[in-house]
């Protein structure tokens, strides 16, 4: 029998995903709780597991398609065990029987396929067709379906006439920006996927150009925007990307975050000699062999104890229940550049970490943030964020709020200047705080006080034995 698949709810009432890739092709055999595809939320890629056991009857949507949450997006051919339809759309292990079935507990919000009244929809057979073949009109050779039982021989798979070759939105791009036409590339990758590799062989591997070696391999300058001053191949002047996934959210979130949030922003420009000295200490010492630490790290931790004595900067206003909710744990909010889009993972009981639980937490959010594996667990619940736009060489900003939270601190970078010391004149290593917060929460004594203790604390590390 066939049982179709409807994209579950991922979380926090996302109504919509993007289909990144396909793990499964039409004809594999699928295993309960396989991989079958990644998708992307609003806020993190996901991996999907399969809630069947069975064979790839349809895949029915596209790599690059964004699918709202409920609509069918793969169908499987199980064998029918005779427990009939009563399990509200969860799916049987191939052989495995009613009993496992009725224990099955899903891993994702919302997933199983619901079927129709008539219980036993009619089989669907469907191919990725070229965007032209969504008109209601009958191509005139149509593609003979692939068989559900039969085998893949081999990884590299030719792709049937009027099909679009598969492979990632990333190779897409990179396909587009070269020049290079996706139906002549032979795929290498899984079950005939055209990967990166596969598009620059076929452009000639090292002998690139110039211009062709900073598309294959330079970082993007800004999600979702062209290169300034690089015309693309064809000529046009400008380049129109649809806003989805995380510029999509985020923008939302900015824009109601700005002007719903009275923000306020105040600025304190530290000497933090004595900071960076201790750091340099912290990195020779035997008992921190083996962990990151950097300013942000030590920031970080200067943060959790400002707020110990400044709790409304921890606070949440809720405008539903008029309430104002204060967080007696901080969940740290740390924006983090990927690909993807600008990101606030967050820490979890920051403020009970020791600086060196503190500082390999960093590193494991530093890491799979740019690795772009972020769960969607980590980008919710976060009760104050910090932003360090010193690494891009920025003195100061005006951060806006995550929706939510009281406030955002933006660290400076640390530079090397004249500043008054002992009466006198000497460069030390100096950085400026900006300190955004939500003036229904935060009045602006409470902000000063803040910023001047953390100032305080990282122009004389020894102080926090006094604030304690």
């Amino acid at each position: 029998m066939i049982k179709e698949f409807r994209l579950p709810d991922l979380g926090e009432g996302l109504t919509e995903s993007e289909i990144v890739a396909w793990k499964v092709a039409v004809g594999d055999t699928v295993t309960l709780n396989q991989i079958i595809a990644e998708v992307e939320t609003a806020k993190a890629v996901v991996e999907l597991p399969s809630p069947f056991a069975g064979v790839v009857a349809a895949l029915h949507e596209q790599p690059g398609t964004v699918v709202e949450v409920g609509k069918p997006i793969v169908s499987f051919e199980i064998e029918d065990d005779g427990a009939g339809d009563s399990g509200g759309g969860a799916g049987t292990a191939v052989g495995a029987g009613a009993v496992a079935a009725a224990k099955r507990e899903p891993n994702l919000v919302g997933y199983g396929a619901v079927l129709e009244a008539s219980g036993r929809p009619a089989r669907r057979t469907r191919t990725f067709a070229a965007p032209a073949a969504a008109s209601p009109v009958a191509p005139a050779e149509p593609v003979a379906p692939v068989r559900a039982a039969e085998p893949l021989e081999s990884k590299v798979v030719e792709t049937a006439p009027g099909e679009r070759p598969r492979s990632t939105p990333p190779v897409r791009k990179l396909a587009k920006d070269l020049g290079v036409d996706l139906e002549a590339v032979t795929g290498t990758g899984e079950h005939g996927l055209i990967t990166r590799e596969d598009v620059l062989n076929f452009v000639g591997g090292g002998d690139l150009t110039a211009a062709a070696q900073e598309l294959a391999g330079a970082p993007a300058q800004s999600v979702g925007a062209q290169s300034v001053g690089r015309v693309p191949a064809g000529g046009e002047r400008e380049t129109r990307t649809p806003i989805k996934g995380v510029r999509k959210f985020t923008a939302a979130a900015m824009v109601a975050s700005a002007f719903t949030a009275p923000h306020v922003t105040e600025f304190l420009t530290v000497d933090v000699t004595p900071t960076m000295e201790l750091l340099a200490r912290l990195k020779a010492s035997r008992a921190f062999a083996g962990y990151k630490l950097t300013p942000l790290t030590l920031v970080s931790k200067a943060v959790l104890i400002a707020l110990r004595n400044h709790p409304t900067l921890n606070a949440r206003w809720d405008e539903a229940n008029q309430e104002i909710v204060q967080f007696n744990y901080v969940n740290l909010g740390i924006a983090a550049a990927t690909p993807r889009g600008l990101t606030v993972p967050n820490i979890k009981d920051a403020d009970r970490m020791s600086l060196m639980e503190l500082s390999t937490a960093l590193t494991e959010l530093t890491d799979t943030a740019r690795a772009g594996k972020t769960g969607t667990e980590a980008l919710s619940g976060g009760t104050i964020s910090i932003t360090n736009i010193g690494v891009f060489g920025i003195d100061a900003g005006t951060p806006i709020l995550n929706p939510g939270e009281a406030a955002i601190l933006a660290l400076g970078a640390v530079r090397k200047m004249p500043w008054e010391y002992q009466d006198e004149v000497a460069l030390r290593q100096v950085m400026t705080l900006s300190l955004s917060f939500d003036h229904r929460l935060v009045d602006g004594e409470q902000g000063s006080r803040f910023l001047q203790d953390l100032g305080t604390m990282l122009a004389d590390p020894g102080m926090v034995l006094a604030m304690v």
